[in-house]
């Protein structure tokens, strides 16, 4: 059910207070049903919420201006926004399960904001001709299983991720620092009026909001919230990419990165990202699919005789033992195909990198 412009006016205002943050303003409205009767509550008894003592309700109780809400409200009218509240079902879903998210969102654009598949991709914004690259290549790579590709519409790595979504006919939300009537950097108001054709824009943030540096470590929650992965292609050790990647393992979302030259700055980031175990090293989409398994919806298997033809006498015996089972110990492995263990784990190297093997947890492994 749609909120009334009351409700909106009122969700808006509850923020505005002294002491009421994201946090707390979801608290009330989970508990009371809506800000209204936050508000009537506030009005008629102090009466306390767990978290939510009688200074907070005070606070709300003596808040007598809503005309910056009613601004809004106005705003957002006006230029066709959506209002997404968290405890709705217009709400980027998988962006619900982050405890942080916050309580609304401004959104203007198409509904691809409710794609199943999410990737959000991100990087330097003086990334090298190489990581553009990359990026593109990607992107394609991805574009059969029509992914909704999520970036914070900077320079870099975030506008070549944007542009790569649109060539490939994917949909593409930026992330925004700033309200919507502000396009930051100004140069990407281009790609940004190609997005609301095909994507959308998103923020927290009210009209009039400027790109204050303290705004974008808060946009960046939201790209690593509301998708499925975070993709990093270049950054260095310190910098919002980093910011993002971190949050999006707290939210136990999957983390790849590209690898690159120990001694370039740009990548000092996706190293030490694989070099903690924080993120999955990728070269190609074709890894990413992998890790996420979308590649089963699409996947075709070859017949038999035609991947034996490629295969050498030892690949056929190791390859064959893993087709009786689910998935097999390398230790069964070594009982069933007597192989020597050094011969049999390069077998199993060869054949994972040939894509006829997957290798799981505990060792074991599975033909596919």
């Amino acid at each position: 059910m749609e909120l009334n412009e009351q409700e909106i006016i009122y969700r808006i205002a509850l923020q505005q207070i002294k002491g009421i943050g994201t946090v707390r303003a979801k608290k009330l409205i989970s508990v009371f049903g809506s800000a209204t009767t936050v508000f009537e509550q506030a009005a008629a008894v102090a009466t306390e919420v767990e978290s939510i003592g009688t200074l907070h309700w005070n606070a709300i109780k003596n808040f007598s201006d809503f005309s910056q809400a009613s601004k809004e409200i106005d705003f957002i009218t006006k230029n066709n926004i959506q209002f997404l509240a968290f405890d709705k079902d217009n709400y980027p879903s998988k962006l619900k399960r982050a405890i942080d998210a916050p309580a609304y969102l401004y959104y203007k654009g198409n509904d691809s904001i409710h794609n199943t598949r999410v990737i959000s991709i991100i990087g330097t914004r003086s990334c090298s001709e190489y990581g553009k690259q990359i990026c593109e290549k990607i992107v394609e790579e991805l574009a059969p299983y029509n992914p909704l590709i999520v970036s914070g519409l900077a320079y870099g790595i975030d506008s070549t991720a944007h542009r790569a979504a649109l060539n490939n006919n994917l949909n593409s939300i930026g992330v925004m620092a700033t309200g919507l009537d502000t396009i930051y950097p100004a140069q990407n108001k281009k790609i940004a009026s190609d997005m609301l054709e095909q994507g959308g824009l998103l923020t927290e943030y009210p009209q009039n909001t400027k790109p204050d540096r303290e705004n974008f470590p808060s946009r960046n929650r939201i790209v690593a919230g509301m998708c499925d992965a975070v993709i990093v292609i270049e950054t260095p050790k310190k910098g919002g990419s980093m910011i993002t990647a971190n949050l999006a393992h707290s939210y136990n979302r999957d983390v790849f990165c590209v690898p690159g030259k120990v001694s370039d700055k740009r990548s000092e980031g996706c190293n030490f990202l694989i070099k903690s175990l924080r993120a999955n090293l990728i070269t190609s989409g074709a890894d990413v699919l992998y890790n996420l398994n979308w590649n089963e919806d699409l996947k075709v298997t070859p017949p038999q005789r035609k991947l034996f033809v490629e295969l050498s006498n030892d690949e056929k015996i190791v390859y064959d033992s893993l087709q009786t089972e689910t998935s097999l110990h390398i230790d069964e492995l070594f009982v069933r195909t007597e192989l020597p263990m050094s011969k049999l784990s390069t077998l199993l190297l060869q054949l994972e990198m040939g894509g006829m093997v997957r290798s799981m947890p505990g060792k074991q492994y599975q033909a596919i």
